[in-house]
């Protein structure tokens, strides 16, 4: 009987555990020489964002401590998010160059921006 509790339990801690994901619609600004320039609209769907601009690629999503953006602009460039960021309607961003000199290339920031929520 302890085994059967212990067993419902966990498959309601693991029920509650849901990742939380960007969803919608954002406008995305870059920070060039302290003010931020809007570049173009972008669409969050599971694991995936698409640009509006058609000749952008689409790009992977993927949630862990932080949320990592591949092939976002190009495929060298990689963009993280805070997980705290995700809920708000302004998130902060930094992007990140995969051919970095850096250990590890999301140690060493080559700029950052803001996504915007569109309502």
């Amino acid at each position: 009987m302890k085994y059967f509790a212990l067993l419902i339990m966990l498959f309601f801690i693991n029920f509650n555990q849901e990742t939380e994901k960007l969803t919608g619609r954002y406008n995305y600004l870059i920070e060039n020489d302290n003010v931020y320039i809007q570049k173009d609209k972008i669409t969050f769907k599971d694991s995936v964002f698409v640009f509006d601009n058609k000749f952008m690629p689409k790009g992977k999503i993927s949630y862990g401590n932080t949320i990592l953006l591949d092939n976002f602009i190009n495929t060298d460039l990689i963009i993280s998010i805070p997980k705290d960021q995700i809920k708000k309607d302004t998130i902060e961003f930094f992007m990140h160059d995969k051919k970095s000199s850096a250990a590890n290339y999301l140690d060493e920031v080559v700029g950052k921006g803001k996504l915007i929520r569109i309502k």
